[in-house]
């Protein structure tokens, strides 16, 4: 990866192993949309476009003794092409804190660097949840052809149960049967913290146990937001170009500019099966 310029960078293989493994951390601690959506590829740094297709969803079969009949074929209704786009932010080492890392022995304090990687790990799930509006992409949240169900008030009675339920059956009744993750903002998930009377559960286990799956928290949503989908990759993917990597940028004024950056898009094949709260 000659494009990084790691090479014009003063510092040390154990170094760049350890900011390497800081990205990583920080990665994995924060992606959320990564848990369930399967990834494709990663295809390159140097791969800059890629189809964005939309299925048919019909489910109809044949049942036939000798196989003559017509059946609705499963292809793709519409394809377009269009850019991967970068995602990326810059981080700042002192060159002071450097030689004295260098001198002493000390290691050196990573903390811009795991600043940075989670800044970009949390524009990642915002390009999952919400797209990009600057690029014309649309996320889980958004998309045109998603189900939505008219979302009550979850710290009353049983209304997260119920909707949960009904966002269930909208999915079945379409043919999506799972397996099923459930992603909602931070104050649904602490709504979802209480013993259901005459249950001896909390609504999360519950609802755990309704779906059969997942359920996750993430900020990216703001605040009452909720969506149920069936995972899949006939249903969803994430393509990745170049994954997250670190950058020399080169020195300013003595110091040291790197830049942490990827390449990724979601592509939403089959937008009915996600189901939004609203």
């Amino acid at each position: 990866m000659d494009f990084l310029l790691r090479g014009d960078a003063p510092f040390s293989d154990e170094l760049w192993e350890k900011i390497d493994e800081t990205v990583v951390r920080k990665a994995r601690e924060q992606l959320i949309g990564r848990k369930f959506i399967p990834v494709y590829g990663p295809l390159g740094a140097g791969i800059q476009s890629i189809n964005v297709d939309i299925l048919s969803t019909d489910n109809d079969t044949v049942i036939s003794s000798n196989g003559e009949e017509d059946t609705e074929l499963v292809k793709v209704q519409s394809r377009r092409y269009v850019e991967i786009p970068m995602i990326f932010k810059d981080a700042f080492i002192s060159w002071r804190d450097l030689e004295n890392s260098n001198q002493t022995g000390l290691p050196l304090d990573l903390a811009p660097v795991a600043v940075t990687a989670a800044a970009c790990a949390h524009k990642e799930d915002q390009i999952i949840f919400f797209g990009n509006e600057e690029w014309g992409f649309k996320g889980l949240m958004n998309v045109e052809g998603r189900q939505t169900v008219q979302k009550n008030n979850w710290s009353e009675g049983e209304n997260a149960f119920a909707d949960i339920a009904a966002g269930l059956e909208n999915l079945v009744r379409k043919g999506f049967y799972g397996p099923y993750v459930l992603v909602v903002s931070p104050d649904l998930y602490a709504q979802l913290q209480r013993i259901q009377p005459g249950t001896g559960k909390l609504e999360l286990d519950r609802i755990r146990e309704l779906i059969n799956g997942k359920v996750y928290q993430t900020p990216v949503l703001g605040t009452n937001k909720a969506v149920l989908l069936e995972k899949g990759m006939e249903n969803m993917d994430l393509v990745i170009g170049q994954d997250l990597a670190t950058a020399y940028i080169g020195p300013e004024k003595l110091n040291h500019v790197l830049r942490i950056l990827e390449t990724i898009l979601l592509r939403i094949k089959r937008p009915e099966s996600i189901v939004t709260f609203e």
